[in-house]
């Protein structure tokens, strides 16, 4: 998994494998598609297009 990220330009710091395995990419739903249905439900407004820079678990 570690290879994996590295190979996607994802800089990776884990203290152990399953705490890598708990922010693998494959553990969230895809966030554009979360934004489409919710913007089309009514629930919110698309604002703004955001791109992670770091995420700091600690």
């Amino acid at each position: 998994m570690r290879d994996q990220l590295e190979q996607s330009g994802i800089a990776v710091r884990a203290g152990s494998l399953a705490g890598l395995a708990e922010e693998a990419p494959s553990a969230y739903k895809d966030v554009e598609q979360v934004i489409e249905v919710v913007h089309g439900a009514g629930i919110a407004r698309k604002v703004a297009k955001l791109k992670p820079m770091a995420v700091i678990k600690g």
